[in-house]
């Protein structure tokens, strides 16, 4: 970290990208396999345990480390989907909590000490009970639609074989309890 005339720290943190939902980035370009919508935009989810190293400075609030981390990766997703967490081991256990908005992650780097396990800096989407649909990109809401459809022929054929075999034992018992004579 680098201390600046104006007694602003100016330093790096590394940020891991937990990530459950896919993604949605812009490109300029199609590349090979990807399919981009008529944005340049494509969904998809990013690699389990991704780091992305920041230079920010201790004025930045967690709001704007946020964003910044989205800019570089070009993700079109709104940044009011994620919340930034820090996370610090000890004895073999994590402890994880939500950084609120305003806080400042280059302050608590620095009064943390440089040991990753006393604290890192983990993005995840918000732990909320309501979905924002709003929130989502075309691409993202595309995926969801693919997947509630395919669940719910699954589901579909699964009540149509049941129904099928309970008809079956009733005609079958109906046959036996029907004898000709």
């Amino acid at each position: 970290m680098t201390l600046n005339s104006n007694e602003v720290y100016t330093g790096f943190i590394k940020v891991q990208m937990d990530l459950r939902r896919p993604i949605t980035i812009r490109s300029a370009t199609t590349q090979g396999s990807l399919t981009y919508n008529n944005n340049n935009e494509i969904a998809f989810y990013l690699p389990k345990d991704t780091t992305n190293t920041l230079h920010i400075s201790s004025t930045n609030t967690v709001k704007e480390v946020i964003e910044a981390l989205l800019k570089k990766f070009t993700v079109a997703d709104n940044p009011a989907k994620y919340a930034l967490f820090k996370q610090s081991r000890r004895e073999e256990q994590a402890h994880m909590s939500k950084l609120l908005d305003t806080e400042h992650p280059l302050y608590l780097r620095l009064f943390a000490g440089p040991s990753s396990d006393a604290l890192s800096f983990v993005l995840r989407e918000h732990e909320t009970g309501e979905v924002l649909w709003e929130a989502f990109s075309l691409p993202e809401l595309q995926n969801f639609l693919r997947i509630l459809t395919k669940e719910e022929d699954d589901q579909f054929k699964h009540l149509k074989r049941r129904y099928v075999n309970y008809r079956a034992k009733l005609e079958e018992a109906l046959r036996a309890t029907v004898k000709p004579g």
